[in-house]
């Protein structure tokens, strides 16, 4: 299977996670939304990872490796459609 790496900003209650979600090139669940949208899928495995805290952005740490749980999702983005946060 042809895959490609793409670059996502993902957050929870506590944290906001941006990282590389590994994904079928084309295809079936080839969009961000079908591949988080799988009922089967419980956690989320991330790469080259920043974790930053919510409630203190400068806490920012870094992880080659993630796995997030699904059920802790609370937002998930393309990191190319911009940027979230306070104005």
């Amino acid at each position: 299977m042809d895959l490609r790496h793409e670059d996502i900003i993902l957050e929870t209650d506590r944290y906001r996670i941006e990282g590389k979600l590994t994904l079928p090139r084309e295809g079936y669940r080839s969009r961000l939304s079908d591949y988080v949208n799988q009922r089967d899928r419980e956690f989320f495995a991330l790469s080259e990872t920043t974790v930053t805290a919510l409630d203190a952005p400068d806490q920012v740490r870094h992880a080659a490796f993630l796995m997030v749980a699904r059920t802790h999702v609370r937002l998930v983005t393309l990191a190319s459609e911009g940027s979230f946060g306070a104005a």
